[in-house]
């Protein structure tokens, strides 16, 4: 066959393989990727044997191997994350940008009879800073564990009653937004581990009552507040679907209900992103 016939398919090839995507979105990413304010962005990291290491306003990322093709970060963002460019940084020094957009919040107006847990006494606030200083020291860890699983199951039953990131109003005082998602649950109801991790922090909060923080690995942590009653203990590993503890009203609360939060490098984001449920 003449060589002139073979270049034009030939040609056609090469063109159809330069127009295609080096690498189509995988599954996490089309699961996690919600670059907002209080959401998470997920961005792609340069081709290397081992895992890259890769930082956020000087916090160290969560980064995976994406379906066994590409290194990805994967980016908590605090809900007061201004919107348009940031970016992250690499081991190297260099720098790989990604758009925050933005989005708005409703409100929640909540009546509660204990004025104290509105305006706490002075005595009472000594002893919320205490436990404010714990509870972010706990939000701060990093292990080198590998997160069994991002799409985490639903801790508990039942319908989303409170959603993550509204403006919250204690009988007409703003306070600070809701900083994780509720579930309308009965007292008593087991709350199972999303995913696998190890138990770092367990106490009786002022604001949270009975709470269990769970490490999932490399920053990702869990919490889960105004229970009734812990049933694990601290620095017990915990299997995915293992039982923490149970629904309760503990702590500021109108009634029983799970609060749980998600933590990505010390930042609050909605937990509705890791189980599918996320609304823009």
């Amino acid at each position: 066959m003449p060589i002139h016939r073979l270049r034009r398919p030939l040609a056609a090839l090469l063109l159809a393989a330069f127009s295609l995507p080096a690498l189509a979105d995988g599954f996490i990413t089309r699961l996690l990727d919600k670059p907002v304010p209080g959401g998470v962005a997920v961005v792609a990291l340069p081709e290397q044997a081992e895992a890259p290491r890769a930082t956020y306003q000087g916090k160290p990322l969560l980064t995976i191997r994406e379906d066994g093709q590409r290194w990805i970060a994967i980016v908590g963002l605090g809900l007061d994350t201004a919107t348009g460019q940031q970016h992250i940084t690499l081991e190297d020094g260099s720098q790989l940008s990604f758009t925050v957009n933005p989005r708005e919040y409703d409100q929640q107006h909540i009546t509660l009879r204990n004025q104290s847990q509105v305006n706490p006494a002075p005595a009472q606030l000594a002893r919320i800073q205490r436990e404010l200083k714990e509870q972010t020291d706990a939000y701060a860890q990093f292990s080198p564990r590998q997160p069994s699983n991002l799409l985490f199951d639903r801790p508990v039953p039942g319908r989303q009653s409170s959603p993550f990131g509204v403006r919250r109003f204690f009988n007409g005082e703003e306070r600070n937004p809701h900083s994780g998602l509720d579930f309308a649950a009965s007292t008593g109801t087991p709350i199972k581990a999303p995913a696998a991790g190890k138990v770092i922090l367990v106490g009786d909060y002022f604001f949270n009552g009975k709470t269990v923080f769970v490490d999932h690995g490399q920053g990702l942590i869990s919490m889960f507040c105004h229970l009734s009653a812990i049933d694990i203990e601290l620095g017990q590993d915990v299997p995915r679907g293992g039982v923490l503890g149970k629904v309760g009203s503990t702590g500021r609360a109108t009634g029983p209900h799970l609060h749980w939060n998600v933590s990505l490098n010390g930042s609050r984001i909605d937990p509705a992103i890791f189980i599918g449920t996320f609304e823009p």
